[in-house]
């Protein structure tokens, strides 16, 4: 018994010891919009490579990560932003520590910030999914341009997400303004707007909705497209005659964070060898000067919508006439959205 009672005591000290051992460790916040599967092995892999690191990396939307930083500055939990649109990161570029001494030789030219307060990190694509199924089931034809998407047969069948909150909601809409008018793309919207299931507040809520047959068509991500077919679920992939939309995502460092030890640590990993493996494994879409990647059903030869002027400027001005609400969400959450 005595042997027992040591035992236990023993035990408890050494895992006491870890405990307060582990409290002691630093600690690296990263706060990201990317989806969940991609945050996750993220996560997973920086707890491998840095053992010694209590590393947390923390999920906001779009939209709430750019309300965020704004209301907290450089006063943040925050060490590293993971995942956030160009356009947003020129908005908050005061706060960014400095990062003009890394190489940004290696990124295609397009790929290159024009600040030095953050680094490439990926190109993301936007399709039309489409759940075959669910269209075959109501005996409905596959649609074949964003103008078929009006036709009142898909009515309750269509989800996007919403600009106010999404960047994958953004781009589609600069897509079309700069294809066809900004007059054009927004009475298209409010067309639209009859045929919509739901403006969720996140890019990944349309194939949500697919894989869930809660919706047909989806204003989509093509990497989330990517991944999910290839988990089996049957999503087809379209690209209009405009091109696949797309928007490019920074990763960068909170001013002042960049002189802890394990912050900057972490953040070379990220940059140097974490940044390949997402493309690898998730996002293959080219954004290296003299490395491709590939995927199993991944389109190949995209030809790409024209995403240009997607300044902060302009992307301020264009969600100032954006009038339509997410499903559960009030305007007052949006850094851009128009008051009443």
């Amino acid at each position: 018994m005595k042997n027992n009672i040591f035992l236990f005591i023993a035990l408890c000290l050494v895992l006491c010891l870890s405990a307060c051992g582990r409290r002691n460790n630093p600690i690296v916040i990263i706060y990201t919009s990317a989806e969940e599967y991609r945050y996750e092995a993220m996560q997973a892999d920086l707890d491998s490579r840095f053992p010694n690191y209590i590393i947390q990396v923390k999920y906001y939307s779009t939209g709430d990560l750019l309300a965020k930083l704004l209301a907290e500055g450089t006063d943040t939990e925050c060490d590293i932003i993971g995942e956030m649109e160009y356009a947003n990161l020129d908005r908050i570029i005061d706060v960014l520590a400095d990062l003009s001494a890394y190489d940004t030789s290696v990124y295609s030219a397009d790929m290159i910030p024009g600040k030095p307060g953050y680094m490439p990190w990926y190109r993301n694509g936007g399709c039309i999914a489409v759940n075959r199924m669910v269209l075959s089931e109501r005996g409905l034809p596959v649609p074949e341009s964003y103008a078929d998407l009006l036709n009142p047969v898909y009515q309750g069948l269509v989800s996007m997400p919403n600009p106010l909150s999404s960047g994958t909601g953004y781009m589609f809409l600069k897509s079309l303004v700069n294809a066809w008018g900004e007059k054009e793309a927004f009475d298209y919207f409010d067309a639209l707007s009859h045929n919509i299931l739901s403006f969720t507040s996140s890019g990944s809520g349309p194939v949500n909705a697919l894989k869930e047959r809660e919706a047909a068509i989806g204003f989509a991500m093509t990497a989330q497209t990517v991944s999910t077919i290839n988990d089996g679920f049957p999503l087809r992939i379209h690209f209009f005659n405009e091109g696949s939309p797309f928007s490019l995502y920074g990763i960068g460092m909170i001013k002042g964070k960049e002189t802890r030890r394990e912050v900057s640590a972490v953040f070379d990993y990220i940059v140097n060898v974490w940044t390949e493996k997402d493309k690898l494994m998730f996002c293959p879409e080219r954004i290296f000067n003299d490395r491709e990647f590939t995927l199993p059903n991944y389109p190949v030869s995209i030809r790409y919508a024209d995403m240009s002027n997607n300044t902060s400027e302009e992307k301020e001005r264009l969600l100032e006439r954006w009038m339509h609400k997410s499903r559960s969400d009030e305007y007052n959450q949006f850094p851009y959205a128009r008051r009443p």
